[in-house]
């Protein structure tokens, strides 16, 4: 029998993992295990903000009416996916970061006043001297529970894929919750961080040498080969 490979991530990122294995070959099926809903905000003035900052496009997808009010800025993108939504947004793409934001943001020349427009759960970024980054929130992921068809199946083994620290630790708390044994599933994580998270216990634990789509799904592939 063949290998479950999940990927976990909300909609359209579920879509588009799905799409990249399997033009790499990997069978790869979708059950996402986050919505994303967005939030009201507050956009400041244009004239205070010189860029955006943007680690995800759910920001774009998700950011409301308020986005109109920077159309024409430069924005500082981690991931095509994300450059492709700025442009669609009327941005124009000025760094096109990978995995990260604050390396991203590491590489800027200062003075900058950056919008960081991004979700409930973000990972904090330390700007540079003479760069100053306004946080507001567009969106939340919010959790929703393993179906039980799906749980009985993770009881035969599988590997996860793991995009997030959120997802990694949502994803072991259901599997405690529906009694799914964590010696059954393999995780491959986009990164350290997010293998951590997920805890210990696990049949197998391996993150992407880099964190990005086509390097977890080269990992995945090896792992898969492996069984």
């Amino acid at each position: 029998m063949s290998t479950l490979v999940l990927t976990i991530r909300p909609q359209p990122g579920s879509a588009a993992t799905v799409a990249a294995g399997s033009e790499a070959g990997l069978c790869i099926e979708a059950c996402p295990l986050f919505e994303i809903r967005p939030l009201a905000w507050m956009a400041p003035p244009p004239d205070s903000i010189d860029g955006v900052l943007l680690g995800s496009a759910n920001a774009l997808r998700h950011g409301g009416l308020g986005l109109g009010n920077f159309r024409g800025k430069l924005a500082f993108v981690v991931g095509t996916a994300t450059a492709s939504a700025a442009e669609s947004a009327g941005l124009q793409v000025a760094r096109c970061g990978q995995g990260q934001l604050q390396p991203l943001v590491d590489t800027l020349d200062p003075p900058l006043r950056l919008l960081r427009l991004t979700g409930a759960d973000h990972v904090p970024i330390i700007p540079p001297a003479g760069i100053t980054i306004d946080t507001r929130i567009a969106y939340e992921s919010v959790p929703l529970p393993i179906p039980a068809a799906l749980a009985a199946r993770l009881q035969q083994g599988a590997l996860v894929l793991l995009h997030s620290a959120v997802a990694a630790s949502h994803f072991t708390e259901q599997c405690d919750a529906h009694g799914v044994p964590r010696a059954a599933i393999r995780l491959a994580a986009l990164g350290p961080r997010i293998a951590s998270a997920a805890g210990y216990g696990w049949a197998e634990v391996r993150s992407a040498p880099e964190p990005a789509e086509g390097r977890l799904l080269a990992l995945a592939t090896d792992m898969c080969h492996e069984t």
